[in-house]
């Protein structure tokens, strides 16, 4: 690929980017520190097994409002121009992290504020998905997309890997310092994002009732069963093998590294995932793409089970570097194939299906985390989840030839969405 079709000599990517890492980086910390105040206070009162269950909880408060939003998300995304969700999303992300570091500030801040942030999180994140997902194709050549959602996914990876550390850190040193970071970073993004100009957006269907185009998006999804094997083995192998919601557990107590160790452990699938996406992003996958996603998904789960089993720091963070390794690349084939097998006027809502089933497997997987960890324990838990996800991806494998066979992430010379249903193989 030549260097004039590269995404970052893009002004509008170069800022789209940027926001979107520093925007990153202040989600996952915020994250990180939700979690972190969420079951200190549940530990005060609480044994460990029912402050895991409201560690989980957390997740489950930031995944309902998204469950609910889903279909009007998405059809926002493919209505409204796009530049502006995100910017919106933006505005409530930093005037929600300012509003806790206020009641941090006040000494009021409890269980019910933390759980209501979480809430407000989860409609943010259920708005800027989709937009951020469809907005990317709309600002480079359709030849340099796999790049650009390359580098996508290092912005995210690499606010994986700061957020949680600079939250860690900021936090054991003043909980209003963190605070008051993750604003400023939100604000950052913010100013990034009102610098880009405007960008071709297919104009709305205005001939189809909003009900029939909410239905046309999941109807997409369901057709195409090769973006339907990619949707849904991530949602039932990261939902199964998920463990970030109980890393506060393995800090506080089976590693005791406190809040320090929380954010070294956090960042550690960030570490792995932004190194894999680096490389990727100078040598694109060109072949065999199913069958490398399979094989990513299986070694995701067995790193997930030594992070579950090991007793030890150093082992624990190489674990979860590896996992993020291989989460990076299941990532990178999804959203590649997804973004070229759908049609540019309906992106949005294809977004919106895959960021459901994306959110289902992180926030509701940490539901599901606590509330397994609070009835057989977080060790238990996480081999349990680990084990699954392996079998899982076996099971898709046969279930779904179609992803073996995913030589390259070109689609078909005629697209799945302009052949009438009836004349579709169960294959195609």
């Amino acid at each position: 690929m030549s260097s004039a079709t590269h995404p970052l000599r893009i002004a509008n990517y170069r800022s789209y980017w940027l926001a979107r890492l520093a925007s990153t980086i202040a989600q996952s910390a915020l994250a990180i520190v939700l979690g972190w105040q969420v079951y200190s206070i549940a530990r005060e009162t609480m044994d460990i097994r029912d402050a895991a269950f409201m560690l989980g909880m957390i997740g489950l408060a930031q995944f309902i409002p998204l469950f609910l939003l889903t279909p009007l998300v998405g059809l926002i995304a493919d209505s409204v121009d796009r530049r502006w969700i995100v910017r919106g999303t933006t505005t409530l992300l930093a005037v929600t992290t300012a509003l806790l570091g206020f009641a941090t500030w006040e000494g009021w801040l409890g269980l019910p504020a933390l759980f209501g942030a979480a809430v407000f999180v989860g409609i943010a994140r259920a708005f800027a998905g989709p937009a951020y997902s469809a907005l990317a194709p709309n600002l480079v050549p359709r030849e340099s997309l796999p790049t650009a959602i390359a580098l996508g996914s290092i912005a995210m990876q690499v606010g994986f890997i700061a957020g949680p550390s600079v939250g860690g850190l900021l936090f054991a040193i003043d909980p209003i310092a963190a605070y008051a970071g993750m604003s400023v970073m939100f604000a950052v993004a913010l100013v990034l994002l009102l610098t880009i100009g405007r960008v071709p957006q297919p104009a709305a269907q205005k001939d189809k009732r909003p009900l029939a185009r909410i239905i046309e998006g999941f109807s997409y999804v369901k057709r195409n069963r090769l973006v339907q094997a990619a949707i849904t083995l991530d949602l039932f192998a990261v939902l199964l093998a998920g463990s970030t919601a109980l890393l506060p557990i393995y800090a506080r107590d089976i590693l005791h590294v406190g809040p320090t160790g929380l954010g070294f452990l956090a960042a550690g699938m960030g570490i792995g995932a932004s190194v894999t996406g680096v490389l990727l992003s100078f040598r694109p996958m060109r072949t065999d793409v199913g069958r490398k996603m399979l094989i990513s998904v299986i070694v995701f789960g067995a790193a997930i089970l030594v992070f579950g089993l090991s007793k030890s720091f150093p082992l624990s963070l190489v674990a979860l570097v590896i996992a993020g390794s291989a989460d990076m690349v299941s990532m990178y084939v999804r959203g590649s194939l997804i973004q070229l097998h759908t049609p540019d006027e309906m992106r949005g809502r294809v977004s919106a299906v895959s960021q459901l089933t994306i959110s289902a497997s992180n926030e509701l997987g940490e539901a599901e985390s606590g509330l397994l960890a609070s009835l057989v324990g977080p060790v238990a838990a996480v081999v349990v989840g680990a084990v699954g996800a392996i079998a899982v991806t076996m099971l898709w494998a046969r279930l779904f030839p179609e992803l073996k066979r995913a030589k390259t992430f070109d689609p078909p010379e005629h697209p799945l969405s302009v052949v009438p249903p009836e004349t579709q193989h169960a294959g195609a």
